[in-house]
């Protein structure tokens, strides 16, 4: 028998293997990149040490790290889990609505198929997606958030690719916040943790999101104003009620370990700067 080596169908199932991508580093003309991509300006060592550090602690709570090389000029592409989106099958290709993170997909996958993962799906037309605004409700549901990133044409496209696995979508509309240029993703406002737990930013969380969680049973801990902004809903289940978060957001942390879950931090202070957190720099392979 064949040893499983993809599948997704959880956000918060044992993360067995995980893509990562090392971000890139250089002199001022790479700054001058992130900057271009709407990044604060990063310490490039630092975020290269953090990103290290961080992958150290996936190593140790058990997942096999993928580790693919930096892609010269998208220095996005260390936030691996937009470009594409793996199911069952494999893995779906995306196309980006932000010209900075154009290409990104043909990348991921590429890395993707070397490690055994098969690309089942692309969107096609002037269908565009992140699946930052994507995420497991269930395991026979994506939750998809409509929104600058993610529009009309991907979602009928990513209904009928989903319904071939036995996945339907349930759609919310994210807000507009700051607008077209800014990143809003629905993952900006949720992160699972555990089947019946998950971090939720209230202020900009769509009702009907809510409601579809109260629906099944999932209770929520509130990010605070301050702690949002240091991306304190971006948190990665890698099994059940265990999960790795930025440092800085204490409060967050505090609230999870009253609720019974164990919490491994990481220095996040340079890949916020990009406003991405330790969900965004993994593209989850297997979950079993």
């Amino acid at each position: 028998m064949t040893k499983q080596s993809y599948g997704v169908r959880s956000s918060v199932a044992e993360l067995k293997r995980v893509a990562v991508r090392r971000p890139l580093v250089g002199g001022p003309d790479i700054i001058a990149e992130y900057e271009k991509a709407h990044w604060q300006t990063p310490d490039l060592a630092a975020l290269a040490e953090q990103h290290a550090g961080f992958v150290a602690t996936l190593r140790e709570l058990g997942s096999e790290v993928i580790e693919l090389d930096p892609v010269d000029g998208l220095p996005d592409a260390v936030f691996v889990y937009d470009p594409a989106f793996v199911i069952p099958s494999g893995t779906v290709a995306f196309r980006s609505a932000k010209a900075a993170r154009v290409g990104e997909a043909e990348h991921l996958v590429a890395g993707l198929e070397l490690a055994g993962v098969p690309t089942v799906g692309q969107l096609v037309g002037e269908a565009t997606a992140d699946a930052g605004d994507m995420f497991w409700l269930d395991e026979d549901t994506v939750a998809i958030g409509r929104s600058y990133r993610t529009n009309e044409a991907a979602v009928d496209q990513l209904r009928g690719i989903l319904a071939s696995d036995g996945v339907a979508v349930e759609v919310f509309d994210v807000p507009h916040d700051q607008g077209p240029e800014f990143c809003l993703h629905l993952m900006s406002v949720i992160s699972p943790v555990r089947e019946d737990l998950a971090v939720v930013y209230e202020k900009l969380a769509p009702v009907s999101m809510l409601r579809a969680l109260s629906r099944r049973g999932i209770e929520w801990v509130s990010v605070d104003d301050e702690e949002y902004v240091t991306l304190g809903c971006n948190i990665l289940a890698v099994r059940p009620g265990v999960v790795v978060m930025g440092g800085r957001n204490v409060r967050t942390a505090d609230k999870l370990r009253e609720r019974g879950v164990e919490v491994h931090t990481f220095d996040s202070e340079q890949s916020d700067k990009g406003e991405g957190g330790p969900t965004c720099m993994t593209r989850p392979v297997l979950r079993v």
